[in-house]
């Protein structure tokens, strides 16, 4: 009967160090601190006729107010995209246009929790194009809210036609 005690402890045992070993480890939450800090990008807005505006913009994610859209969050952490408020690509634009004074204006769509461009510098998308938003050359994969900007990117607000 012993032998069987023995066998049944090793057996647990070894079952139990198997289970814990693969068992996925549970990770507890740190703030992340800092994220939000300003940082200086290079801002293209390109329109059907040429350049509309080409500058350094020192940006951090805010909250942004159009007259179409009202006033949102464009901190990153729009659609949850990131833990925290970073640099976006539409916060750059809305501080260049009250750095530079010229205006923009967007739609909020909450299912997106993001705006659309629609209108810079009174340039409007239209019905025939779209206000096509890139960063270092490559279209962002998410909203301008959402979009995580790092120093020295270079963002492009690209008139498109359809």
């Amino acid at each position: 009967m012993r032998p069987n005690l023995v066998r049944r402890t090793l057996v647990t045992s070894a079952a139990l160090g198997l289970a814990l070993a693969t068992a996925p480890a549970v990770a507890h939450a740190e703030p992340v601190t800092g994220t939000n800090a300003p940082v200086k990008v290079d801002l293209t807005v390109q329109g059907p006729s040429g350049p509309l505006f080409k500058g350094k913009i020192k940006t951090r994610g805010h909250d942004v107010t159009t007259v179409t859209g009202g006033t949102h969050k464009c901190d990153g952490t729009n659609g949850s995209a990131n833990p925290s408020a970073v640099p976006t690509p539409t916060a750059a634009l809305d501080d260049a246009a009250k750095k530079k004074h010229f205006t923009w204006d967007g739609t909020w769509y909450a299912s997106f929790d993001d705006f659309s461009v629609d209108t810079i510098k009174n340039v409007s998308g239209g019905g025939a194009a779209y206000w096509s938003i890139s960063v270092n050359g490559t279209p962002t994969p998410v909203g301008g809210c959402q979009f995580k900007l790092k120093a020295g990117d270079k963002v492009a607000f690209t008139w498109t036609a359809f």
